[in-house]
């Protein structure tokens, strides 16, 4: 059973940065792809970042320059850093997981495991 746990969230003003991580528990594979995903208010969930088990990344465009994914296979944990915060960066993370696709993907129907969420707050 593969659980995912996102922490790092908070409240911080535009300008602002935050990192966010991502432990999975009781994952081994050598193969997948990682991702972050963002639901704000009444809005669709979105792909923000992924990362697959070569280390090759993509971006959403809203993010790109400001956002940076990467992983740390010795402690097994996700990170998004965040810079340059901005207001309509507001939303619920969420940490996804999927061994169906190994190369990066945004698309979150191609996730098989996420996390509980981690609210992200920028105030202006």
């Amino acid at each position: 059973q593969v659980q995912l746990v996102e922490s790092g969230g908070g409240s911080v003003q535009s300008g602002g940065s935050l990192r966010l991580s991502c432990a999975p528990f009781g994952y081994t594979y050598s193969s997948y792809c990682m991702g972050w995903f963002r639901q704000a208010p009444g809005k669709e969930r979105e792909g923000v970042a992924a990362i697959d088990s070569g280390g090759s990344t993509s971006y959403a465009d809203s993010v790109k320059g400001r956002f940076t994914i990467s992983q740390d296979n010795a402690k097994n944990t996700l990170y998004l850093q965040m810079n340059s915060l901005k207001p309509e960066d507001t939303a619920m993370y969420y940490c996804a997981l999927t061994m169906l696709v190994v190369t990066t993907t945004l698309y979150e129907h191609e996730y098989n495991y996420w996390g509980q969420g981690t609210q992200v707050t920028v105030s202006s």
